[in-house]
């Protein structure tokens, strides 16, 4: 039953004034799922400007008319009501050319991406399922509504998004779309990189999503083709009990749920070690090395991040993470020293990338995490005590230093030597111990 209140309002209003009109799509999927919907998409019989006149007296946004969209908002919550609708042919692999208007739901529902999608639901709570998508709810499969190929031709983003459900939500993808989904993968490239990329977030965070990214690597490796170097490739380390794509895919799963820039670490764990093949070597004994692949994946990184149009933070972040990813921190002055390059969350997300990482190779190395653990509570402490450990942070500026002679690039240069002098307890963060130091030093 549909118990969100915005929701009956919108189609008890449709319904008075002589329409059909039922809740679509995922909506329906998660309340058969016992799953609070995220949002409410309606379909109905009334054309655009009788969805328009017959809420004349809301707020009315007229989002996607040319298809058949208007948005109504009901304190404040937007909810997308479309007109039944049979689709025309999708030339750019993303919407139709064309649209044509119907009454009949089940020409409506025949257009949709996948069975568990293809549901309408009533007013009242029953259910209109002419492609047996509550079967395959209650089957947990993903499976496309008529032909896969048609439907994967018509938007290939449904290839990524077949991919995504299974993630989220822990099913299995039939066979026949999982065939046509690995068949047609090529057609991703007729995608822009924004809507491939909204994917990809979702599907990293999925509870399926080891299984889902082993399976099907193919279709990852055609949006990401620096990953398929990464593909059984053996890292003969003691350290590893996996492949290095299989390893990345591990510990994005062994990303915590609900942490502070949990999405921005799912994407530096993908591709931490994508690098890593071209720095391989192999010493005398059989042991595999990667010198210098925290920074060959870094760069790596970046550009796969740029041409997938992620945003500058979040690039950023991700090259930072990967760059350290393998760095040792023993002492104090190690995470004064990262802090004073990332601050304090830059520092705690790279600690939750490094206990990812281990948590994806051999049960042994597990033991480290405590030690990361006791590094982010120190790094709080730094914060919390406000210890020095940035310029901002220091007992003298620029100012002072002019004061006493200085010129230019010197007064950077000799306040970025205080700060190290600082960072390392050699001086305490104090004016006249400073102002000391820095007269010496102008000596």
């Amino acid at each position: 039953m549909i118990t969100d209140k915005n929701c009956l309002y919108i189609l008890k209003k449709l319904e008075k004034s002589g329409f059909k009109a039922y809740p679509v799509g995922g909506c329906v999927r998660d309340m058969l799922m016992r799953r609070k919907p995220n949002d409410f998409d309606i379909a109905t019989d009334a054309l655009p400007r009788q969805i328009i006149e017959t809420f004349s007296d809301d707020k009315v946004i007229p989002t996607g008319i040319k298809h058949g969209t208007v948005t109504v908002l009901k304190n404040n919550i937007p909810f997308e009501v479309t007109t039944f609708r049979i689709d025309g042919e999708y030339s750019d692999s993303r919407r139709p050319d064309t649209v044509c208007f119907t009454n009949d739901l089940k020409a409506d529902l025949a257009r949709r991406d996948f069975t568990v999608n293809a549901v309408a639901m009533d007013a009242e709570g029953n259910i209109f399922d002419p492609f047996d998508g509550r079967n395959d709810i209650e089957k947990r499969i993903i499976r496309c509504v008529g032909n896969p190929e048609e439907r994967f031709s018509e938007d290939a983003l449904r290839i990524l998004r077949s991919l995504r459900f299974a993630s989220v939500l822990d099913f299995k993808i039939e066979k026949n779309t999982a065939a046509a989904a690995i068949k047609q993968k090529e057609k991703l490239g007729n995608i822009s990189a924004e809507r491939i990329s909204a994917e990809l977030i979702k599907l990293l965070s999925g509870i399926n999503s080891v299984d889902v990214m082993l399976k099907f690597r193919d279709v990852i490796g055609q949006i990401i083709p620096e990953l398929i170097p990464c593909f059984d490739f053996d890292q003969h380390s003691r350290y590893h009990k996996y492949d290095v794509y299989e390893h990345a895919v591990r510990a994005v799963n062994a990303v915590p749920r609900g942490i502070e820039g949990e999405n921005i670490l799912r994407v530096a764990m993908l591709l931490h070690d994508v690098g890593k093949p071209d720095m391989f070597t192999l010493d005398e004994n059989g042991s595999g090395h990667f010198k210098g692949h925290a920074k060959a994946s870094a760069e790596k990184a970046r550009l796969i991040l740029k041409r997938l149009k992620f945003d500058n933070k979040t690039i950023s972040s991700v090259y930072e993470i990967i760059s350290r990813h393998s760095d040792k921190i023993k002492s104090e002055k190690q995470i004064k020293r990262i802090m004073n390059n990332i601050g304090l969350e830059g520092f705690l997300m790279l600690l939750e990338a490094k206990k990812a990482d281990n948590s994806a190779k051999q049960t042994f190395v597990l033991a480290e995490n405590n030690e990361f653990d006791r590094c982010a509570e120190i790094a709080r402490h730094i914060a919390s005590e406000k210890i020095c450990i940035s310029l901002a942070d220091m007992a003298v500026n620029g100012s002072d230093l002019t004061a006493l002679g200085y010129k230019g690039k010197e007064i950077g240069v000799c306040l970025r030597s205080l700060l190290e002098l600082v960072i390392d307890d050699i001086l305490p963060n104090d004016r006249t111990a400073l102002l000391k130091r820095a007269k010496e030093m102008k000596k």
